[in-house]
Order: structure tokens, then sequence, then C-alpha cells
């Protein structure tokens, strides 16, 4: 596979016009287009170019050592045995398996993130012929990401791979690519703000089960959390140990804050975990966090004894993981088409879809459609006519959270720091990794390259990059006490870029859970996917797969009615008659 930035050129629509500025501009991923002087510096990068250019110019820094890792990546955990990884692989096979179709089904898809991607592969695992139609240049998604003119990658975000992600691992498993994953040892790893430059580790042994393994972690760090603490915090999550799934979908109506004030929690655990951990699950803090988002996490990462187990991508997300799948998908007739925005979704007289309609005059017509698009931007989307159904109104209240992914690149190499995902517990930053150690694509053996998450970020989401900048330099001063300072007057930075989205995933309220549709729309036809529709994980990448995976289910189920009804469409078309 060729190290480009990807373009339209490989794949297949290559005409279509690029257009990603005016329409959905609040919902688009923005990026740095400079590199900024700070208060006492002077970085010696040059900025970075126009997306039609990444491609222009490159100077590939991968040869020499760049290759050569020194980091200790683990071997893959056996996750083959775990009941939901079973589940998630007998999905897979039954679209492999399912009645092949007289005539394939011709199912025009918008949005190529995960969730588009996912429904794209397995509806042609079904013996269909989809069309995924991606607005921007690149594919990923909330996945996307480019190369700059130094041949160095910037991401949308910090992407992990738990173990606890049973639908990704068959993904990954499917296609062959299990060796692009870097398993890392079995810890949680956050930062102590009382203790500059100091870490405090859950340790997860591996001579024991789940949930005894995640038991003894928080029972061995004593640095956080007290015993009377931990005692109190055990007595509160009692009842949802008990109560099981019920209890847990019965607390969406509590923020995180609010059912700890309830159960008699500690504050202090609020400061010292959930604060870290809310901002990792939903960039959010835990006084607006559903407290059912925290508890469905914990039965994800604690009932499997690898659930919480990390890895991370070997490279970068369009072209390590979303090439492949797109190589599938082609390689069984399906098309992939960049640079194609749906304007708007044209109706029949009877309310189903006549075509989507592209904003450069196209118009794609199918035996079913689906809308793989982040929620804001479906909403945009919407037919008016479509407005008052109760299945799109409830959708008014899902709304994505604005994040910022910031790349630093250091002129040294930093010494405190992990092969690791590290939860930084600042006021301003979520977690963060130090890639050049992380990652193999990005390895440097000499310099640090930090890719770290700003949240939350909602009142930082307009301000200048430089602004951003100087203030992740003084939360760096804290974590790196004796490298960095907010000044530079120790590690300068060589460059930098800065993402940001305005709109990522639904913000995890309470009372939302309500709101997330099914993948299957009560218009004849129509489909959903995406993390934030009705599915049993979190807004993240698995539930982005398993919501496509839904998807693709109820469109295979329903195939035969959608090709009676395509040929009864076609059969109306030929017996209208043609004017003299």
């Amino acid at each position: 596979m060729d190290t480009g930035c990807l373009s339209s050129m490989n794949i297949t629509g290559a005409a279509q016009v690029r257009s990603f500025v005016g329409q959905l501009h609040t919902q688009r991923c923005f990026t740095s287009s400079s590199v900024q002087p700070l208060k006492s510096s002077s970085p010696t990068s040059a900025g970075l170019t126009s997306l039609g250019s990444r491609n222009r110019g490159k100077k590939s820094r991968r040869g020499l050592a760049a290759l050569q890792v020194v980091s200790q990546d683990l071997p893959r955990p056996p996750l083959e045995n775990t009941i939901n990884y079973l589940e998630a692989g007998q999905l897979s096979s039954s679209f492999r398996s399912s009645e092949r179709p007289s005539k394939p089904l011709q199912i025009v898809i918008a949005g190529a993130g995960l969730a588009g991607l996912s429904t794209a592969k397995y509806l042609a695992d079904a013996g269909h012929k989809p069309i995924l139609l991606e607005a921007r240049d690149v594919l990923g998604g909330k996945l996307a990401a480019w190369k700059d003119e130094d041949g160095d990658w910037y991401e949308t975000g910090l992407h992990i791979f738990f173990g606890a992600y049973p639908n990704v691992q068959n993904l990954f498993g499917e296609l062959g690519i299990n060796d692009r994953l870097q398993w890392k040892e079995h810890s949680m790893i956050f930062a102590m703000p009382n203790k500059p430059g100091e870490y405090s580790r859950f340790d997860f042994p591996e001579v024991l089960p789940a949930p005894l393994n995640g038991i003894w972690a928080i029972l061995k760090n004593n640095e956080m959390l007290t015993w009377p603490e931990k005692v109190k915090f055990a007595i509160g999550l009692l009842p949802a140990m008990l109560g099981g799934q019920a209890y847990v979908e019965a607390q969406d109506g509590l923020t995180v804050s609010e059912w700890m004030e309830k159960q008699g929690v500690p504050d202090r655990v609020n400061d010292e975990v959930f604060i870290a951990m809310s901002k990792a699950l939903n960039f959010i803090n835990p006084d607006e966090l559903s407290m059912q988002c925290i508890l469905i996490a914990l039965n994800r990462f604690l009932q499997e004894k690898h659930g919480s187990k990390m890895a991370f991508l070997d490279g970068n997300p369009p072209e390590r993981l979303c090439m492949p799948i797109v190589n599938h998908i082609q390689s069984l007739g399906g098309e992939v088409r960049l640079n194609s925005r749906i304007k708007k979704i044209e109706l029949n007289p009877d309310g189903t879809v006549k075509h989507f309609a592209l904003s450069d005059g196209t118009q794609i017509t199918g035996d079913a459609y689906v809308c793989a698009a982040p929620v804001d931007i479906f909403k945009l989307l919407v037919p008016e006519q479509w407005r008052e159904i109760s299945y799109f109104k409830r959708l008014d209240k899902l709304v994505g959270v604005p994040v910022i992914n910031v790349h630093i690149w250091f002129d040294r190499k930093l010494k405190n720091t992990y092969d690791h995902l590290l939860f930084s517990r600042s006021p301003l930053l979520s977690v963060y990794a130090d890639m050049s150690v992380a990652c193999k694509e990005y390895y440097d053996p000499d310099r640090s390259m930090l890719e770290l998450v700003f949240a939350p970020a909602e009142e930082w989401i307009g301000r200048s990059d430089a602004e951003i900048i100087e203030a992740t330099m003084q939360e760096l001063a804290k974590l790196f006490p004796d490298e960095i300072a907010a000044d530079q007057s120790k590690a300068k930075i060589r460059k930098y870029h800065v993402v940001k989205t305005p709109r990522s995933v639904y913000k995890t309220i309470p009372d939302c859970e309500p709101c997330r549709p099914l993948q299957r729309s009560p218009i004849e036809g129509f489909y959903l996917a995406g993390d934030y529709t009705k599915q049993k994980y979190l807004a993240s990448m698995e539930g982005a797969v398993l919501s496509g995976k839904l998807c693709a289910q109820s469109i295979v189920q329903d195939s035969k009615l959608l090709s009676r009804r395509s040929q009864e469409s076609l059969k109306t078309k030929s017996e209208v008659p043609v004017a003299s």
C-alpha cells in the first residue's frame, strides 16, 4: 500500500467534484492552516497545505531507523473464546452464509466513517452491491487523518482499540490485519496533579480472571483512593452489580455527579477517577455525563479478562484500517466514491426516497438508502416531509460534542512518558500518548510527538490554534516539569497541528437513550447507521461498527421486500405512457 494521502484516485468515482466549504460548515473538521509562533518561540516548520495539495512535495522521513521499533508491544490477547466475541463473529458469519440474492440489491450509503464502511462491508458479504459515498476526500469520518508536507500524519482523534470491542476485533480478523494492532501492557495510567511529573497505575494481573483482575487493580492502587473511599465506592456500585442491565438502563436520567451524591460516594472518587473517565468516554465532565454511560463502560471493561486491555493501530487509520475495508468491498463488486457530498434526499410522492442528490448535480438511485453520516449532519438532511415523524423528531436531543485533537512535535525525546495511553487528569486535557513511542508509523528514536485530546472543548473550539497550543503547553509543563516549560525554555516545539471537530460523538447527557433510533427507519427502504443509533455499546468505534452490522442485517432481512418494491417501481415506470 502506498504511503501517500488518500485521494479520489484511489477509489472508484474519481471524477466527483471536491466541495468541502459552504454547506454543513458547522459540522466539518477544521485543521490548522499555519504554525504560529508562541510568546517566546519560533517553531521552524511550515504549516499545512490545502486538502487538494497534500500529495505534492512529500518528504518522507520513515526510512532509516523509523521502523526499528524499540517499544515492547505484547502478543494479541486471547479474545476468541469470550461470549461477546463469539456473538459478534456469529453475526459476521450470518452475512456470508445468507441466501444469495438472485439479483443483488444496490444500496446507496452516505458517509464513509466506520459505520458506513461496516454497513457496506457486510452488505457486500451478503451478496449485495453497496455504493458508498463520502463527502470529503478522505476515508474514516471521525478516524480521518492527513499527511503534511514533511510526511507526518495528524489525526481527527486519538484512537484506542480495547479488548472489549468484539465487533472491531472480529473485523480486524476478517480483513486479515490483526497484526496491525499494537497491544500494550494491561494497565491504566493516571497523571498525579498533586505530584507533578508522577503517575499512578492500575495494573491488571494476568493470573486472575475477570472481574477479580479489575478488583485487584483497584485494591492495589493506594495513591488515588484511600481504603474508606474504596469501600464507599464499592458499596455505591453494589446496586449496579446486583441489578444488572435493568439498573444500568434506569440510571440514564442521572448525571454521574447526581448518581454519586445519591449513592453516598465520596467527592474524591469523582475528582480522582470519574472526571478523567467522563472526559475520555464523551469529552465532557461528570456534571453533564449520564451515569448510564459510565456503568456501561465499567460493565464492558470489567466483565472480560482482557476487556480494558488497550491497543494502538500501527499507523494512520485511513490507510491501515479503512483501505482494507474498501479493498474488501470493491473485491465483491461494491463501490466507494470520495468527494461525493449529499445535498438533498429527494422523495417520491409516497414519502419514500427517490434518490440522493449530490452537490455536483449527480443523482444516485438505489434499491435502498442508508445515511451513515454524523447525527448533526443527518438532521440537516432530513426532508421536511419527515420532520414531524417521532422517529426523526426525537433526534433533536442528540447533539454532537465539540472536541479538539492536538499534535505537538518536540525537538527532543521526552523521558517522563510511557508506551501507553495516559490519562492526563488536567482541567483542559483528557488523554494523551507519545506517538513516537506507541505507534510504529510515527516512531522517532530522537524526538517525541505528543497527541493529546483537548476536552472539554466547548469554550475553546472557536479560539485560535496558537491560544490552544499555549494552553496545552501550560498543562504539559505540569505533566513534564523537568522537561517542558510553557515558555519553551526547555523542550521546544518543532511544529504542531490542531484538528477541531465542532460536532463529534453525540453528547451523552441524561435522557438521551430513548432518542437513539433503530437502524430500520419507519420509511420503507431507508436506514440509519452510526454510533448514535441503537446498539449496546457507547458512542465509540465499536458502536459504529456494530451499528453498521445491525443496519446491514436489517437490509438483508428486508431484501425480498426491497427487491419486490424495486421491481414494482420499474414496472410502474415502464407503464407510464410516453407523450407524443
